[in-house]
């Protein structure tokens, strides 16, 4: 099931999303929230009159880096001997179709597509066999980077956690199986990144076993599980699109911020 939520006139719900085809897409509106068991109110509105938000306002976002081996080797960096995770903070979250803000304070802002697990329920010390019960879906995402930045405090708070720079959307998907899907980003149409989630070097198992061992997450809270080679610039008034299959296509422009 796909899991959208979204704004109309002034009320913000969660519906699910049915039917196919840009102009068939409908919503059926939620009660209450998706997490656990719910129903549908057979309310239902066109997706084209409704305007999509983030499809999850999380507590966290737990970012894991250099998790694909051709993606580091890019960057010039070895593959680390354990996951290296970090945090984007909520301000940083955008949904489809809002604008990524150029930051005043770098010179290359980088797209990085990745795979986004959603998390469904309060878990802490997850055992492996255990993982899938507290995956609510996925989505797509936008790990934006600010690259100067980043190689130039080494510390990624800023060069990843600026406001806009964690697009997720368009929706989550309840009902995927995530260890071999394609993954693209484009930009302005033209391909830059094709990979595959099978070619992650820890799976969605080995990284929610590991970060749960350290901290709870939350109904909501993301995992971003790193992004395969081909990242690259970005500049104002750049289309970036992600796609995953299975999932769909999440969308943003490149704007100058202020």
């Amino acid at each position: 099931m796909r899991i959208a939520r979204f704004s109309i006139d002034g009320n913000v719900a969660f519906g699910a999303v049915e039917g196919e085809g840009p102009d068939g897409l409908v919503l059926d509106i939620i009660k209450g929230i998706p997490y656990g068991d719910f129903e549908l109110s057979g309310t239902k509105v066109p997706l084209s009159k409704v305007r999509l938000l983030p499809p999850v306002l999380p507590n966290k976002v737990v970012a894991i880096g250099r998790n694909y081996a051709e993606h580091a080797k890019e960057l010039g960096n070895e593959v680390p001997e354990v996951p290296v995770a970090f945090f984007k903070p909520t301000t940083s979250v955008i949904g489809p179709g809002d604008t990524i803000e150029y930051p005043s304070f770098s010179n290359e802002l980088h797209h990085e597509a990745e795979l986004a697990v959603v998390i469904g329920r309060m878990c802490r010390e997850v055992p492996r066999e255990r993982v899938k019960d507290v995956i609510f879906g996925y989505t797509c995402a936008n790990d934006i980077t600010a690259r100067d930045v980043q190689q130039r405090e080494k510390q990624w708070a800023r060069a990843k956690g600026f406001d806009t720079s964690c697009p997720l959307g368009p929706w989550v998907e309840t009902d995927l199986d995530p260890t071999d899907l394609t993954i693209q980003a484009t930009v302005n149409g033209e391909q830059r990144q094709l990979g595959r989630t099978a070619d992650m070097i820890r799976s969605i198992e080995d990284l929610v076993v590991h970060i749960t061992e350290a901290m709870t997450l939350l109904p909501g809270d993301v995992i971003l599980t790193g992004t395969p080679a081909g990242v690259g610039p970005l500049n104002v008034g750049d289309e970036v699109a992600v796609t995953i299959e299975g999932i769909g296509t999440l969308t943003n422009r490149v704007i100058k911020r202020g």
